[in-house]
C-alpha cells in the first residue's frame, strides 16, 4: 500500500494539504487523479499547471525568511529495493520542494525510528512521533512538513501575563496565562457575521489575524466561513489602538483524513480501482492511511520565536482603545502578506489542551 501522511505544526494548514494532495496527483492516472483535481477545486486546471504554480508558491516563500523561518517540504520515503517512476521523483523535486529517503520498511520498528528522527529534524523537535507504526508490506509513504517560527512586530511584555479565566463552554473553564498589551493594530467588528477580528503582525512578510465570534455564536461563524468573508475582514480593517488580552497557549492535535477526503469525493485513492500508474507501473498502489498532527505555541515573543525588543511610536490622535479580550474560543490564521495565502488556519478551543 501507499501510506500518505501529512505532517503540521499548525492545526490546519490546508494550503499545504492541498499541496501534498496535489503531490499525489501527479502520480495519479484516470478517475483517482480526476477525483484528487476536482477536490483541490483544480478542474479547470490541468497537472501542469498545478505544478508550476505550487513551484512558484515555494519559491516565493523561500525567499522570504527575514526575521521568520518557514519551512515547508515533502519526504517521500521508499521501500528499500523499490523504485517510484523516475519522473514523479523528478517532479516532486523540482515542484513541491521534495527529496527521497530509502527505509526497510521490512524492519518497523527501525523504520519509525528513521522516519520519526528525519522529521523532527525539519521541525526542530516539535514534532518527534509523527509515525506511531508501519505494516511490514508499506511500500510508499508521502510525508509532508511545515514548521513556522516568526516573532511579533510588538512583542507582549512578560511582566503583565497573569492568571486568567478562559470559558471553554458554558459549563468549562481553565486557568491560563493572559498576555496583555496595548497598542495599535488592524482590527474590525463584523457585526452582520457576529465576530470581531484583529490582525496581530510578525516580524517579516506574516501576521496573525484572530476571529473571535460573539458569545454562543462559534458555530454560525464556522458554518458562514468562506474565503470571500474572510476576504471581506481583511478588506476592512482599520488602525486603532486595542487593548489586547491573549492567552499564552502551546497545543498539539492529531487527527485521520481518510475519511474526510473520501466524503469530500477522494474515493478511488483509497481502494483497489487506484490508478498510481504515474507513481509505479510495475506495483499496484492505493493509499491506506491519511494522517495529520499539529503543534501550536504561541508566548509573549511570537510563535515558537526567540526573545525581541521594539519600540513602538503610536499616534496621538488614535480614538480611545478597543477592549479586547481573548477568554472564549477563537479562530486563528496565519497569512502570508506577499502571497495573501492562509498557511495555517485552526480553532483553539482550549489553550490548555495538549
Amino acid at each position: 500500500h501507499l501510506q500518505l501522511c501529512w505532517l503540521h505544526t499548525i492545526p490546519f494548514c490546508f494550503v499545504f494539504i492541498s499541496a501534498a494532495l496535489s503531490m499525489l496527483s501527479s502520480g495519479a492516472r484516470g478517475n483517482t487523479r480526476s477525483q484528487l483535481m476536482s477536490t483541490l477545486g483544480y478542474a479547470a486546471l490541468n497537472q501542469t499547471q498545478v505544478d508550476n504554480g505550487y513551484e512558484h508558491f515555494f519559491h516565493v516563500l523561500e525567499h522570504h525568511q527575514v526575521n521568520q523561518q518557514l519551512a515547508v517540504g515533502n519526504i517521500v520515503a521508499v521501500r528499500t529495493g523499490f523504485q517510484p517512476s523516475q519522473q514523479f521523483v523528478a517532479d516532486i523535486k523540482q515542484h513541491y520542494v521534495g527529496e527521497l529517503l530509502n527505509v526497510d520498511f521490512a524492519n518497523p520498528e527501525e523504520a519509525v525510528a528513521q522516519i520519526n528522527k528525519l522529521i523532527a529534524s525539519k521541525t526542530h523537535d516539535k514534532i518527534k512521533d509523527m509515525v506511531k507504526d508501519l505494516d511490514p508490506g508499506t511500500v510508499m509513504m508521502l510525508l509532508n512538513y511545515v514548521y513556522f517560527r516568526g516573532q511579533w512586530e510588538h512583542p507582549f511584555e512578560a511582566i503583565l501575563t497573569s492568571k486568567e479565566d478562559f470559558h471553554v463552554d458554558e459549563s468549562t473553564t481553565v486557568q491560563v496565562d493572559m498576555m496583555k498589551r496595548m497598542g495599535s493594530y488592524d482590527i474590525y467588528e463584523d457585526n452582520d457575521n457576529h465576530t470581531t477580528v484583529v490582525r496581530l503582525p510578525y516580524k517579516g512578510n506574516t501576521s496573525m489575524i484572530i476571529v473571535l465570534p460573539d458569545e454562543g455564536k462559534m458555530k454560525e461563524v464556522e458554518d458562514g466561513f468562506t474565503m470571500e468573508r474572510f476576504q471581506h475582514w481583511t478588506q476592512s480593517f482599520f488602525k486603532n489602538n486595542v487593548d489586547l488580552s491573549l492567552p499564552k497557549f502551546s497545543i498539539s492535535a492529531e487527527a485521520s483524513l481518510k475519511q474526510i477526503l473520501q466524503e469530500l469525493g477522494v474515493t478511488d485513492a483509497f481502494s483497489d480501482a487506484a490508478d498510481f500508474s504515474g507513481l509505479s507501473e510495475d506495483i499496484k498502489l492505493k493509499v491506506s492511511k491519511v494522517s495529520h498532527q499539529a503543534v501550536l505555541s504561541v508566548d509573549e515573543t511570537g510563535t515558537e520565536a526567540a526573545a525581541a525588543t521594539t519600540i513602538e511610536v503610536e499616534c496621538m490622535s488614535l480614538p480611545e482603545s478597543f477592549k479586547l479580550k481573548l477568554n472564549r474560543p477563537f479562530l486563528v490564521f496565519i497569512v502570508d502578506s506577499s502571497t495573501e495565502t492562509i498557511l495555517f488556519m485552526g480553532k483553539i478551543n482550549n489553550p490548555t489542551a495538549l
